[in-house]
């Protein structure tokens, strides 16, 4: 069988994270999401992969070249939306094919119960209907979608996961495969709702936290690096090569520290924490529940919870991260988010700042002994005295 993986589109919603990255690329438990549908297929006994590249497409390409498995790249000029991007790959597609968005993580179980079921889509529960596709069921088929409506008629919503035959294209008229799969109902053609098992996605930046915890739960052991005398380390925990953890620092698993990375004595890295590569932490600092990117730097004594930093992001010695739940504007409507703070890529923050929900853009110097919160949501590039 054949996969197209749509992996064409920014992520506006998980900005600063997607500005100079696409969304599929993002990295979760230290791999880029596009890896985890990848590997659902492979696990499928499903070779022929063809992936449908947009925004920031030479980032995307070059990191599929990087891969064992050869993958077919074919390229959305405009990101003009979902079904759009399938049109484009048609003339490589066999009659019967999956579709899967390449920004989610799906298990392979799931994915094989909707590869055997030609017109089938693969569905899940979800508390907040209103962020995705809603589906309607009637008599164990689907009845209607309504994409990202304002009052949900259900809580079962489309992962995006499809099994289709090139018949869709004759209702593909529009730019959405929500309103293709609405004019195959309307032809009398069923479609079969599957539900899915594990299956997640990231809507916005503190998403990927949720999705982090779920994949780095999974990990197997790995000590690699260099750890000192006194070290404590319990539960499942990877140190990559290269990477030095200091004396009477506390490990507590699950937690993925990448490859040449330098964790000062006398730190606490808590559960569900991916620490990228070229990462360093200085001493008597704490971690917990949250992702730092490739060549970030924590300085000491500081705090960080529940929080995203981007690739290169520096916080100066005595910085604090406090979780809190606010309400917040994203794409004109209020959302409400739990996090710490998210940070866009090369932040540079001085010392004594206190984050508290906190949005920080790309490039943004904040000089110390401030306190951001997330009605500060800076732009890219200021500096914020």
């Amino acid at each position: 069988m054949q996969a197209v993986i749509l992996a064409a589109g920014e992520g506006k919603r998980i900005r600063p994270l997607t500005r100079g990255r696409p969304k599929a690329l993002i990295p979760v438990a230290n791999r880029p999401i596009i890896d985890y549908p990848i590997q659902a297929l492979l696990d499928c006994g499903i070779r022929n992969i063809v992936v449908v590249v947009g925004y920031r497409k030479e980032q995307v390409i070059r990191y599929l070249n990087t891969l064992d498995v050869p993958v077919d790249v074919v390229v959305q000029e405009k990101q003009l939306g979902t079904a759009h991007a399938l049109k484009c790959a048609e003339d490589v597609l066999e009659d019967e094919f999956l579709v899967l968005p390449g920004d989610n993580y799906i298990d392979s179980p799931s994915l094989r119960k909707v590869a055997e079921q030609p017109n089938s889509m693969l569905v899940k529960t979800h508390p907040y209907p209103s962020n995705f596709g809603v589906v309607v069921i009637k008599e164990g088929y689907v009845e209607s979608i309504v994409e990202k409506p304002e009052h949900a008629p259900s809580f079962t919503i489309s992962t995006g996961i499809l099994s289709l035959t090139k018949e869709f294209f004759k209702y593909a008229r529009g730019n959405d495969i929500t309103d293709a799969i609405t004019e195959m109902l309307y032809a009398g053609i069923r479609i079969r709702p599957i539900m899915a098992g594990n299956w997640q996605d990231a809507i916005y930046p503190w998403d990927l936290l949720s999705m982090n915890a779920r994949l780095i739960d999974s990990i197997s052991p790995q000590k690699a690096g260099i750890i000192e005398k006194e070290v404590v380390i319990q539960g499942n925990v990877q140190v990559g090569k290269g990477s030095r953890i200091g004396p009477h620092t506390v490990i507590q698993g699950p937690v993925i520290i990448g490859e040449e990375c330098e964790i000062a004595s006398h730190c606490c890295i808590g559960p569900y924490t991916s620490i990228g590569s070229r990462v360093s932490v200085e001493p008597f600092t704490y971690i917990d529940d949250s992702i730092l990117m490739d060549d970030a730097a924590v300085g000491a004594h500081s705090r960080v919870m529940k929080s995203v930093l981007g690739q290169g992001v520096t916080l100066g010695d005595h910085s604090s991260i406090i979780s809190a739940s606010h309400l917040m504007e994203i794409e004109s409507y209020p959302i409400k988010g739990n996090f710490g703070a998210i940070f866009g890529d090369e932040v540079r923050s001085g010392p004594f700042t206190v984050f508290e929900g906190a949005i920080v853009g790309n490039n943004v110097t904040i000089i110390g002994g401030k306190k951001i919160s997330s009605t500060s949501a800076y732009k890219d590039g200021i500096t914020v005295i």
